[in-house]
């Protein structure tokens, strides 16, 4: 397995060793023990699976309180990934990372609590799936505009699919101090 920081500490690309030979392919999508040895020490509680189309851009959504650090990869198809630090008093609050997870490329990102998390399905269809170290709690969600202009996001999609809520969304400016998480939070 293969691990790279980003340029958020907390944030990490993790590529799987994959084998393969004539009857396909084998690989470990999550080990307790090799994840934390990467940094990655969390108890995952959910499971989720999303099915999009071309198009679709889902996020940036975070729950606060009751953050959710995500463990994120495609099952099928590919998508532009994203992470934004909304932590109030990080050193990197506002600074988005991003990078692209396929079937092909089995690259996996974590995404520690205090983060937005948001996709853009590149291929025709994508089925993304990210465990959860906190359950979905719906009183805690919230929503950053995904084309905010100071994250300088470079969205491979012009004119996405958005549900309302992400439509709607105020930019991180508009979002009150006490509605962000902080850091250890």
């Amino acid at each position: 397995m293969k691990v790279t920081p980003t340029n958020i500490p907390g944030v990490v690309v993790i590529e799987p060793s994959v084998f393969s030979d004539t009857r396909g392919s084998f690989r470990t999508v999550f080990h307790a023990i090799d994840y934390a040895a990467a940094g990655v020490e969390y108890r995952f509680v959910q499971d989720n699976v999303s099915e999009s189309r071309r198009g679709v851009l889902r996020g940036l959504h975070f729950q606060h309180p009751r953050g959710q650090g995500k463990l994120v990869y495609a099952l099928s198809g590919e998508v532009f990934d994203v992470a934004v630090d909304v932590r109030f008093d990080s050193p990197t609050f506002g600074r988005a990372v991003w990078t692209t997870l396929s079937e092909e490329n089995h690259r996996q990102v974590f995404i520690p609590p205090g983060f937005a998390h948001g996709f853009a399905v590149t291929s025709e269809h994508a089925v993304i799936a990210y465990k959860c170290s906190a359950p979905y709690a719906p009183d805690c969600e919230q929503v950053v505009r995904w084309n905010d202009p100071t994250f300088d996001i470079p969205w491979p999609v012009l004119e996405p699919i958005l549900a309302p809520r992400d439509a709607d969304a105020p930019p991180l400016a508009n979002i009150p101090a006490e509605r962000l998480p902080r850091v250890g939070s």
